[in-house]
């Protein structure tokens, strides 16, 4: 079982121009202080830049992976559901870097913000 399933972190939309990945908040997911881990925010930034990053490769011959990862927590959470929208910042031919927000749906309220770097690696 990989993290996406063990943690049940959803897909919702996987394209070049924008990538959602979605989570409902369980105590799986919080620190001892009750609140939502910010390795959980990285995590979902960089699942959901590198979702979008590998959109259009041949995956026969191509994986891209995250290289660089910087996430700044902006508010803190304990429960509904957590989405990480990423959309690109420049797309190369090896590296790409993806801007990747955070936010409770239900408020609408930004809960991270993050820079991803993906690296596209030959196989």
């Amino acid at each position: 079982m990989n993290v996406l399933e063990y943690l049940d972190i959803k897909t919702i939309k996987a394209t070049t121009a924008e990538t959602i990945v979605e989570l409902k908040i369980t105590d799986n997911v919080k620190q001892p202080y009750g609140i939502v881990h910010g390795g959980v925010n990285a995590l979902l930034a960089e699942t959901a830049a590198s979702i979008a990053a590998n959109v259009d490769l041949d995956h026969t011959s191509q994986v891209a992976v995250g290289v660089d990862v910087h996430s700044h927590h902006l508010k803190a959470v304990s429960h509904g559901t957590i989405q990480a929208i990423a959309t690109p910042i420049k797309r190369g031919r090896r590296l790409q870097t993806w801007q990747v927000t955070t936010l409770e749906i239900e408020s609408g309220q930004e809960t991270s913000f993050s820079t991803i770097t993906t690296m596209i690696n030959q196989l």
